[in-house]
């Protein structure tokens, strides 16, 4: 199953949105994001003058965790055209079998949880 069969992450572009930090907690994987925002988000803006996209700060969470498993993880930064510093984009996020599968420049992991995985979006305005 693709992320885009999600219903909540359905008007989300993950491919180009930019992971800014990774937390695990118990039971908990989340990826702080700088989320492109599809026309069909309620909270989709149009994108600022000379911009492609309507980005939104939130958190890709996965709930209900009970096994992660770090195939390939990196700590490399990338700087934007504005000096903002960030992990990569998340290149794909698949439901394989029991786990999710999730990848980018920022590594691989795998993921064992009951639940889909949700965006929360921050209460400030997307950008």
């Amino acid at each position: 199953m693709h992320y885009s069969d999600v219903s909540a992450l359905s008007f989300v572009y993950l491919e180009d949105s930019y992971v800014l930090n990774i937390a695990e907690a118990p039971r908990e994987l989340r990826f702080r994001l700088d989320a492109v925002l599809s026309e069909q988000h309620p909270a989709y803006r149009p994108p600022k003058p000379g911009g492609q996209y309507c980005y939104a700060s939130g958190w890709l969470v996965l709930p209900n965790v009970t096994l992660t498993e770090w195939k390939h993880r990196s700590t490399q930064r990338y700087i934007d055209a504005v000096g903002e510093e960030d992990l990569g984009n998340i290149d794909f996020l698949e439901r394989r079998e029991d786990h999710w599968w999730i990848g980018g420049d920022w590594g691989n992991v795998r993921v064992y949880t009951s639940a889909n995985p949700e965006f929360i979006l921050d209460n400030t305005a997307p950008s």
